[in-house]
């Protein structure tokens, strides 16, 4: 069988234990055996970080920025925990994913995917719930002070016209921590025209949420500048489909999500969105089922999985055991960036690749053949699970036939 041809490398980026394992176990049975793959490879493992001092991770971003098209594996983000379990770090690096976000300065879309052979936690839902999360600020590019005596704690700004302004943080009467955050007005309003557009292209209504009520002058800001991207450039496309766009407070978010149908976006702020799209896809079946795409103003895009590394799954495989890890969120993360890349290069043949792939993979799965995480969902006569090899290779067998 001949391979379908690519014109430009994607940007590839390799990642940490487990998902490391199906990232190469995928491109060797999915993908490499049906296309000539071109890529340019970046390690963004984390001892391979900790060795070039996190600057893999920026040329990755940049190399993405070049070529347009990025696909990631899932990546360790160091706490103590993994300083301990990883004495050769020298420092406990920032998040890759907030680091190459706030370089493309996107938007983050996660939807899950859907089977109809699992049925949501939430009885309502009846179609998908995007989160819109954006990407770049918040807790993620925040700085933290911890003290151990008594005292009080400031926030000075200093403008470039000499002008300073400073406000009280807290005073303590013992020991304490204290954080500080920030956003950019123009990332608030790249991500704020990014959920319109987006909402647009998919003719879905679009939610917004914060705490403006508590943080009045930070979500505050986000709240009035959706609203004026909203009525200077969105209001009258809206209205012309029948779409809606409405503010609440995240908490009566919350309520009206679990009690929703589903069918529409939600965006959220850096964290927020974090936590919303892991309880939504756990909520739709598993957290290895959502697709994750960075939207960056230029059109850049970046997939990946919404997940984590499994570590516990990573350990059992150091031991010579047979895991039962999902690979969809991996698969469909590669299969979304080639089919990005063929539109771009004009490849109606890679982009047919890609739809056949994420056919292929879900029909596997509705044949019975399926991970731990999800055979335990199935309802009515659950199959026995099978390993991720083994999954794998009935999707190779599917393709091939």
């Amino acid at each position: 069988m001949e391979k379908i041809q690519m014109k430009t490398p994607l940007v590839e980026m390799d990642g940490d234990e487990m998902t490391r394992v199906l990232w190469r176990m995928i491109k060797d049975e999915l993908i490499c055996p049906f296309v000539d793959l071109k890529t340019e490879y970046y390690d963004l493992g984390l001892l391979h970080r900790n060795e070039t001092r996190d600057q893999v991770t920026v040329d990755a971003a940049l190399a993405t920025r070049k070529y347009g098209v990025a696909v990631k594996c899932a990546t360790i983000t160091p706490n103590a925990q993994r300083m301990a379990e990883y004495p050769q770090l020298t420092e406990m690096w920032k998040s890759p994913n907030g680091t190459i976000r706030s370089i493309l300065d996107g938007t983050v879309f996660r939807a899950p995917i859907l089977l109809d052979t699992i049925k949501p936690v939430v009885r309502t839902w009846k179609k998908p719930i995007t989160i819109a999360r954006h990407a770049y600020g918040d807790v993620y590019k925040s700085v933290s002070l911890e003290t151990d005596e008594p005292g009080e704690c400031t926030m000075t700004f200093k403008g470039a016209s000499g002008r300073e302004q400073t406000v009280l943080v807290q005073k303590t009467d013992g020991p304490a921590v204290f954080q500080g955050e920030h956003n950019k007005e123009s990332s608030i309003r790249s991500f704020a025209r990014a959920c319109f557009q987006y909402a647009i292209d998919t003719k879905q209504d679009l939610w917004f949420s914060t705490k403006d009520t508590i943080a009045k002058v930070y979500d505050g800001a986000f709240k009035r500048i959706f609203e004026e991207e909203y009525e200077k450039s969105y209001r009258t496309q809206f209205e012309a489909l029948g779409l809606r766009y409405f503010y609440t407070l995240i908490d009566d978010a919350v309520a009206r999500v679990i009690r929703s149908e589903g069918g529409f976006i939600w965006a959220c702020k850096n964290y927020d969105g974090d936590v919303m799209s892991d309880m939504v896809s756990t909520a739709f079946g598993s957290l290895a089922m959502m697709t994750s795409v960075l939207v960056a103003p230029d059109g850049t895009t970046e997939f990946e999985a919404a997940h984590g590394t499994v570590t516990k799954h990573y350990y059992r495989y150091l031991r010579g055991e047979q895991t039962s890890t999902n690979p969809m969120a991996t698969i469909f993360a590669w299969t979304g960036a080639l089919k990005k890349r063929g539109q771009l290069d004009k490849l109606p043949a890679l982009e047919a690749f890609a739809d056949r792939l994420e056919q292929a993979s879900l029909d596997t799965i509705r044949s019975g053949i399926m991970t731990g995480d999800l055979a335990g969902l199935v309802e009515g006569e659950r199959p026995a699970p099978v390993t991720s090899e083994a999954f794998l290779k009935a999707i190779r067998t599917r393709m091939e036939a």
